[in-house]
């Protein structure tokens, strides 16, 4: 089990969630955590759970890290990379890279890239609103 954080300028990492080694996402909040999606361990595709078939949203790349939100009518978007220690970084065009959290104890890209597209960018994206 991987634990995911997201970043907090001043604050103490928030706990988002976690990657179980299957690789299905649970997000933590009060009570139960709640399946939230899952990822294909072999080629690093990524699901949001809804009611009916799971929904896919984006993909890793088992190589580097990158993480890409998939256009059903164009190119795939770059949306940021995760390093081999499991930080989290949102892409900026023509500038440094954000900091968004982390994921702990990942074992591969295939579970960071979970994390990244199904707990941490859905958070960075409400805090920053």
């Amino acid at each position: 089990m991987s634990k995911v954080y997201l970043h907090r300028m001043l604050l103490p990492d928030k706990l988002l969630g976690r990657v179980e080694q299957n690789g299905k996402v649970y997000r933590s909040d009060s009570g139960l955590d709640d399946k939230i999606g899952r990822v294909d361990l072999d080629n690093g595709e990524i699901y949001k759970s809804k009611p009916g078939p799971d929904e896919y949203i984006g993909r890793v790349k088992l190589d580097n890290g990158k993480v890409y939100r998939h256009v059903p009518a164009g190119r795939d978007d770059y949306l940021g990379h995760v390093e081999p220690d499991g930080k989290m970084y949102q892409h900026e065009f023509l500038g440094p890279d954000d900091y968004m959290g982390n994921i702990k104890d990942h074992v591969s890209f295939v579970y960071a890239g979970a994390a990244f597209m199904l707990l941490v960018l859905p958070a960075y994206e409400e805090q920053m609103e």
